[in-house]
């Protein structure tokens, strides 16, 4: 009879990657691969050209999982690779596993990891702990089943996921057919300066102490982590006290602002701020953009500021310095000149956004809900059975 459950350090061995040093990092060799590599996160790929311990190098097929600032498993796909720290390569040595059904047991585990996080900078997941977790141990032959049915309900996540990226295009083709290119402009839009059309941009500053001194409950404090194009990231949300927050009271967030990440790979991403993170401050890291009411429609200007060719604009703006940091300055931010049409047309535009992305959201929810407890229900089947 085969266990319930079993911990995960009787699987198999995690190999930690290596602690590739700035220096290290250069434009030939083999691809180092980091956390943010793996959520796809950052652009910023760096190269090791040199020898290297073969526990490090990562294959197709391989499983990683992150277990520092952001927990997650992923399946290696893109090639021979080296392993940075705080990512372990899972060895299957030991327990008499199915490669699969290991991939969503751990998944499946993920909440309980994070109560195991140590760490007030970085998160992270001590290797002891990490071992200890257990993960429902059907038989061998349950396992490839259970894997069997929640690759068949992965399709269907695929497919939704398949969905949400044509109304996303939808909603960048209606912007296109509706005000044309918006730096050539052939629709002759009356064009003004960013700073005559908004009350606010600014951003803020990292709160006394740091890192640390960041809560799990409180006022949330939006980074550039949290700022994607087109959507707001939920993950990570770091949180700070009404005392923190009194100190930042210069970048108070509001309904209806757009935020735009200044700093780093992710600058010139864009999104509107969704009201149930409210109230809310952002870091230096991230600028707040508002729009007068009447004059400038944040939904019109976020996907302005999504448009492929303002976002070269942007992205060529943030790489003018020179600095090998790339950064938008809010000088810069407040001399863009952009199109200006009639707010009645840039209103039309916003309500047409807002109906596609009533069906994003039913088809997130299906995903986050119903998709879940299969999931759950599948892996609690396997246990009972």
């Amino acid at each position: 009879m085969s266990k319930s459950y079993i911990k995960l350090g009787e699987l198999a061995s995690y190999i930690n990657g290596y602690a590739f040093k700035p220096k290290d990092r250069g434009s030939e060799g083999l691809p180092i691969i980091r956390i943010q590599d793996l959520t796809g996160s950052s652009n910023d790929k760096g190269f090791y050209k040199g020898t290297y311990p073969s526990k490090i190098e990562i294959n197709n097929g391989d499983v990683l999982i992150s277990w520092s600032a952001s927990l997650g498993v992923y399946v290696w796909n893109n090639g021979k690779a080296l392993l940075n720290q705080h990512i372990f390569k899972v060895v299957f040595d030991k327990g008499e596993i199915d490669k699969d059904y290991f991939v969503y047991a751990v998944q499946f585990s993920l909440h309980r990891m994070r109560q195991l996080t140590h760490g007030a900078t970085m998160k992270h997941v001590v290797k002891k702990d990490f071992e200890n977790v257990l993960i429902p141990y059907p038989s061998l032959k349950d396992q490839r089943k259970v894997a069997h049915v929640l690759d068949k309900l992965k399709e269907s996540i695929n497919k939704k996921m398949d969905e949400l990226t044509k109304l996303d295009e939808l909603i960048k083709a209606r912007f296109v057919e509706m005000f044309g290119d918006p730096i050539s402009n052939k629709r002759g839009w009356d064009k003004q300066l960013l700073t005559n059309l908004v009350n606010k941009i600014g951003s803020g500053a990292t709160p006394k102490g740091g890192k640390e001194s960041y809560q799990d409950h409180g006022i949330s404090f939006i980074r550039s982590m949290n700022v994607h194009d087109g959507d707001f990231s939920y993950t990570d949300l770091a949180h700070i006290n009404s005392k923190q927050a009194n100190q930042l009271s210069n970048v108070i967030v509001k309904s209806g602002d757009v935020f735009i990440n200044i700093t780093g790979a992710s600058v010139a991403r864009s999104c509107i701020v969704p009201d149930d993170i409210l109230p809310a401050r952002v870091n230096q890291h991230v600028s707040i953009v508002r729009c007068k009411e009447g004059v400038l429609n944040p939904i019109f200007t976020n996907n302005l500021f999504l448009n492929s060719s303002f976002k070269k604009l942007l992205l060529s703006i943030g790489s003018s310095g020179g600095a090998t940091r790339q950064a938008i300055t809010k000088k810069q931010l407040e001399e863009l000149k952009i199109i200006l049409p009639p707010i009645s047309q840039q209103n039309e535009f916003a309500n047409f956004v807002q109906q596609v992305d009533k069906s994003k959201f039913e088809n997130i929810v299906y995903l986050n809900k119903t998709l879940s407890s299969k999931i759950l229900s599948q892996l609690g089947d396997a246990i009972r059975d």
